[in-house]
């Protein structure tokens, strides 16, 4: 049982067969399964719905504690009764990405045309593919207009993306930690993840069996987890100090031991080819940016909150201003804030009293008219 508890109680996940998903690239899912989880009570006029989209290496359980890992959820801080995604007025559901390994269809399902897992034989799946998916789970719950969808990081892409690609069909829409596009350094970095894992002795071109590549997928990990971080909060957590005991694995300091355990742990959750599937559907999003993105953005309808960090280098503020600036020239409604946090690009899943504050806000100020 998880240490601390949830005001949610124990929850489940259930799934939804939705079938067939026309891909951005041309090819089909001939049947399409998206996990998801719903917290809260859906209202008879079906117009308090909220969409909460998760990052890389997030899943379906976002809140409560999962009645068969008894895991607490992701961001089980900000959704539950009298939080700032407030169960007690809105009904939460959160789902797995396509493409993902946390149930929804991905490299693990069956290929109905082999009756074995795709594998590298999955097709390309974009963010808005993401969200194509996510549209129909909406569709499939009976819902047909959104209250909210809110993400950080990829969960910030998709909120986006929704924005544009249904305007109709959201109200809000609160991005978190994110982008319009990746930079080349952004891109790079998940290169070297993705080479990691490529160049793993089991990596069998993506169709490895019971020897996966441990290696590849846990180098991967544990080096997007140091651009999770700050300088300031390893060195609060770390500084230079040893780790707790004998020295292990070659590691002579705490935060190397940190990382290891980080790589460790990640490949007992998660599909090296899902990490190169979801990376790239990050590396090849792009709303543009300047002109391009104030294009983009020109039919949007919904009210926005945007939040930076200052700690952020994965995602540094100046990405969430230029997306801020774009919805501004098109005299679209908008809330910016940058917060002095100091836990790096994963801030936006640490719970602070600021960051639940203008969410709480936010969603009240319209909810209310």
């Amino acid at each position: 049982m998880s240490e601390r508890k949830s005001t949610l109680g124990f929850v489940k996940t259930s799934k939804a067969n939705l079938g067939r998903l026309k891909l951005e690239g041309g090819e089909e899912i001939s049947s399409l399964e998206i996990a998801y989880e719903t917290y809260g009570t859906l209202s008879d006029a079906k117009d308090n719905a909220i969409l909460i989209c998760h990052a890389l290496s997030g899943d379906a359980h976002a809140a409560g504690i999962h009645e068969v890992t008894n895991k607490i959820g992701w961001w089980d801080e900000y959704i539950g009764p009298s939080k700032p995604f407030d169960t007690n007025k809105y009904f939460i559901i959160s789902s797995n990405v396509v493409g993902g390994c946390m149930g929804s269809t991905g490299p693990l399902t069956l290929n109905p045309k082999t009756q074995k897992p795709y594998k590298s034989d999955f097709p390309f799946v974009s963010i808005t593919d993401m969200v194509n998916a996510q549209k129909k789970l909406i569709e499939y719950l009976g819902i047909e207009i959104l209250f909210c969808v809110a993400g950080g990081s990829m969960g910030g892409m998709q909120a986006l993306q929704w924005s544009v690609s249904y305007p109709n069909n959201l109200v809000k829409c609160i991005v978190l930690a994110s982008s319009s596009e990746h930079s080349a350094q952004q891109i790079a970095f998940n290169e070297v993840g993705r080479q990691a894992i490529i160049k793993d002795p089991n990596w069998n071109n993506g169709l490895y069996d019971d020897n996966l590549p441990r290696i590849g997928l846990s180098l991967a990990r544990m080096f997007a987890h140091i651009t999770y971080l700050s300088d300031e909060s390893m060195r609060e957590k770390f500084g230079r100090n040893p780790p707790r005991g004998s020295i292990g694995q070659n590691t002579e300091f705490a935060v190397g031991s940190y990382l290891l355990y980080q790589g460790d742990n990640f490949v007992d959750r998660f599909d090296a080819n899902s990490y190169i599937y979801v990376t790239k559907a990050l590396d090849h999003f792009s709303l543009g940016r300047g002109k391009e993105l104030s294009r983009n953005l020109s039919s949007v309808k919904a009210e926005y909150l945007v939040i930076a960090f200052s700690s952020d280098w994965l995602y540094p503020p100046y990405q969430s201003r230029e997306i801020v600036k774009s919805l501004e020239v098109n005299m679209v409604p908008v809330t910016y804030c940058e917060i002095n946090f100091s836990k790096g690009h994963d801030s936006f899943l640490i719970y602070n009293q600021e960051q639940a504050h203008l969410i709480h806000h936010f969603l009240e100020s319209s909810y209310n008219k």
